[in-house]
């Protein structure tokens, strides 16, 4: 590897599994030293071990993004253990079944506060590290479904994630462009990418995300609307993040990045 994220300190949420431990893995790779955020102690610490193993450096904190207590104390841990906070990538949330108007208002509720609000808690708690650092860079993970209506055959033919889904990834959009707005003046720079077909634990009901197994709930829409054949996988996101956070994208900012597999109902 390269070394572009030497000396730089990152913070992955959601890292314990699918593009969270993609992102993790190359970021230390890369040279940054890592800190694991996620819900479940087992996994992240897993991911932890096999890092530092490999020769990186980072650090498991538990954490609940959709509760802002919580966050705070996770970031002030994070910057106990490492200093200055370089590099976030709100990568942690999920979606849900249910299609509108059966949708009850705990499910709604929960997916929006998993979603929005815990990018913009876990946001708000690292924004005074980045400015004392003298800059930073955030990338917020958004969906195709942030973008993208359907037809009713559309919707008959392959079905749907929860409303709330689209409306909180739709809401991280608007709160990119609003973090980058603001954080221009103090170098923090704040970017977002929409995956499509990508083959995460989440994404293919728990089968598999590896290149030999598991399908995606979504598969057979994905497959009739890329222009690209075949599914993508944690490793093209992470590559993704990865040129957001380094230097090499020093003059973007506000950006929302589909990777997708050229679906075409964007052309």
């Amino acid at each position: 590897m390269s070394g572009r994220l030497d000396g730089k300190v990152a913070i992955v949420t959601g890292g314990n599994s699918g593009i969270g431990e993609s992102t993790a893995r190359l970021f230390a790779a890369e040279g940054a030293r890592v800190v694991i955020m996620a819900r479940r102690e087992e996994e992240g610490l897993r991911v932890q071990q096999s890092i530092n193993d490999e020769g990186g450096e980072s650090t498991f904190v538990q954490c609940d993004v959709g509760d802002p207590d919580i966050v705070d104390a996770a970031i002030l841990k994070a910057a106990d253990v490492y200093g200055a906070i370089d590099i976030l990538f709100n990568n942690a949330g999920h979606g849900g079944g249910g299609e509108f108007p059966d949708v009850t208002n705990e499910a709604w509720n929960t997916i929006i506060n998993n979603n929005l609000n815990g990018t913009f808690y876990v946001s708000r708690a690292v924004w005074p590290h980045m400015i004392k650092a003298g800059g930073g860079a955030i990338v917020n993970m958004s969906s195709l479904a942030a973008q993208r209506g359907f037809s009713p055959r559309m919707i008959d033919e392959f079905g749907a994630t929860n409303p709330a889904y689209y409306a909180a990834k739709a809401g991280i959009d608007a709160l990119t462009r609003y973090m980058a707005g603001v954080g221009g003046k103090n170098n923090i720079r704040v970017n977002c990418v929409r995956p499509g077909q990508i083959l995460t634990p989440g994404a293919t009901g728990g089968t598999s995300d590896d290149a030999d197994g598991g399908h995606h709930v979504f598969e057979s829409m994905f497959d009739f609307a890329q222009i690209i054949p075949g599914p993508g996988y944690p490793i093209d996101v992470a590559n993704l993040v990865l040129f957001l956070v380094s230097d090499e994208s020093r003059f973007l900012t506000a950006e929302m990045i589909n990777i997708d597999g050229g679906v075409a109902a964007k052309i």
